[in-house]
């Protein structure tokens, strides 16, 4: 911090005034000095400087050089920083560098300011802030420059998210429900009034599938935003998944353009912890025909559940996508897997992700700025966004849209007359933006369909040219390693699905499998080695033949 100049010669320049006896303009002379020699605050280093620094000049009015942010705002109660006060572990592990620095971070420097006048979001800096300094960590405002994250920046532009051609939303509405009750809205103008906040952020957002989460059970309240949904965007045709389910429980749903998207095969899902909160489908986009699978879930609540169990809620998306990927129509390894995890980045639940080969999309485009969710004053991600490192390749952006956690919890709908788009949650929205392009996936290991007997054995081969002719050797052993069947050429039988797939099939229907392999089916029940070649390249799968 420094002084600034202006006093080198102000004694002399006292003096001959007074000489003069100009007294009136010695009296401006003097406090245009004096207000040209303001205090300037200026911190070289996050990691040592602190509010205490702000000692020497209590009672004084001093000038901020580095831009402050608003960190809280609650009921007008205004409180700013020199940097956003991040939860340290969205940051790093606990007891590592990066999570220790966050912390440190997080304790110095948070300053509670009155005077400011109007309303004022978190995450707004202002600029060469003027402030008296109460104590070392309360100001009063005297002036500065607001700049950025307003709400007409926010209705002017969704988050850059590149030249997507779809457009992925994840959404926690915050119990959106039509039954009234201890969930949802109180009362019927609370549930009106929570719909048009609601449905104002959805039109906004636009997006051609939503995953949303915190719906009451059954299809009433999906049912209720499709209708208002399809009103608002005539151009739109919304539709989701109907189920049996009832009560006042919540649960995760999907809602899609039915024009743009359609579902292959059918949603499935995990019960494991929690039921109903965990579920997937594929969508085929129906301009391109390519795929991807899409995953919303809701993972258990920190207030009562243990970080454990929402560790086992991440096993089972994770296996139950290694299973789902493998279906016969759908032989997809595009998966997008979004929700509120209850977890934040650096926690166990997110490590099993990572730890089988997922891609951390906030990280991956935000680095440690990412958030989508405040607690206690302090910013984080909770609402996920992870991709295969297939579908990586084909993610135009990601971010979080901050329409609610920036904004002061009095505009929720049952406390305010605001009805706006924001604060219809306490989540933001997340949003991804996709091009799909099977052209820049993996390819999928060729999968074996066993069957239940051994009557007819289909096997796939993924290939990248649309005029390949895949050449394939197969050979089928027991597991003792006894020869049932010598290297046979086969041809593929046909195209399944998708232009970039051929299937095989051992069966005594197939026109293209010679007489003699015939001879050997159906094979008796027990397990097999099945191996098949295709150039230089040997895929083993094992066959349990009941």
């Amino acid at each position: 911090m420094h002084i600034c100049k202006y006093f080198t010669n102000f004694v002399a320049d006292l003096i001959q005034i007074a000489m003069k006896k100009h007294f009136s303009v010695l009296i401006i002379l003097f406090f245009g000095l004096l207000a040209q020699a303001q205090v300037h605050i200026t911190i070289d280093n996050p990691d040592t400087w602190s509010g205490q620094a702000l000692a020497p000049y209590v009672g004084k009015t001093v000038i901020f050089d580095v831009p402050m942010i608003v960190c809280a705002n609650a009921n007008g109660n205004y409180v700013v920083s020199p940097w956003r006060k991040f939860q340290p572990e969205s940051h790093g592990y606990i007891g590592t560098a990066d999570y220790n620095a966050t912390v440190r971070v997080n304790n110095n420097c948070m300053f509670s300011i009155s005077g400011i006048s109007g309303y004022h979001r978190c995450g707004e800096k202002i600029i060469g802030l003027r402030a008296k300094v109460n104590s070392t960590s309360s100001l009063t405002w005297q002036g500065g420059t607001w700049q950025g994250n307003t709400r007409a920046d926010l209705e002017a532009n969704l988050p850059d998210l590149g030249d997507y051609r779809l457009l992925v939303c994840c959404f926690n509405l915050e119990n959106y429900f039509m039954s009234l009750g201890s969930l949802g809205a109180k009362t019927e103008d609370g549930r009106k009034a929570q719909r048009e906040k609601v449905s104002k952020a959805l039109k906004r957002i636009n997006a051609d599938i939503y995953g949303l989460v915190e719906l009451e059970y059954g299809n009433a309240a999906v049912a209720d935003i499709r209708d208002t949904l399809n009103k608002l965007l005539p151009d739109r045709n919304y539709v989701f998944f109907y189920d049996g389910l009832s009560g006042q429980s919540q649960k995760v749903e999907f809602l899609y353009d039915a024009n743009v998207v359609e579902p292959v095969e059918t949603p499935v899902g995990s019960d494991a912890e929690t039921a109903n909160r965990k579920k997937m489908i594929c969508f085929r986009e129906k301009a391109t025909g390519e795929k991807f699978i899409y995953s919303i879930n809701h993972f258990k609540s920190m207030n009562d559940g243990s970080n454990e169990r929402r560790v086992k809620e991440a096993s089972a998306v994770v296996k139950l996508y290694n299973s789902y990927r493998k279906d016969p129509l759908i032989r997809e390894n595009d998966g997008l897997f979004m929700g509120d995890l209850n977890c934040y980045a650096f926690t166990d639940p997110i490590k099993v992700f990572l730890n089988s080969g997922f891609i951390d999309l906030h990280r991956a485009f935000h680095a440690d700025s990412s958030y989508s969710y405040m607690y206690s004053g302090l910013a984080s991600y909770i609402d996920h966004a992870i991709c295969s490192e297939q579908m990586y390749r084909q993610v135009t952006g990601m971010a979080a849209y901050h329409i609610n956690s920036d904004e002061d919890d009095k505009y929720t709908y049952d406390k305010s007359n605001d009805r706006t788009m924001f604060r219809c949650s306490d989540h933001d929205p997340v949003l991804v933006g996709l091009k799909l392009d099977s052209t820049l996936s993996l390819n999928l290991d060729p999968y074996v369909n066993n069957g239940l007997n051994g009557d007819s054995l289909t096997f796939y081969y993924i290939y990248t040219s649309g005029t390949e002719d895949p050449v394939v050797y197969f050979d089928i052993y027991t597991l003792n390693g006894t020869p049932v069947c010598k290297p046979t050429l086969i041809k593929y039988e046909g195209d399944i699905f998708e232009k970039h797939t051929k299937y095989y099939s051992l069966s005594t229907s197939n026109p293209n499998l010679l007489d003699e392999v015939k001879a050997f089916l159906p094979l008796q029940p027990g397990m097999y080695v099945l191996h098949f070649y295709n150039k230089g390249t040997v895929y083993s799968h094992k066959l349990l033949i009941r």
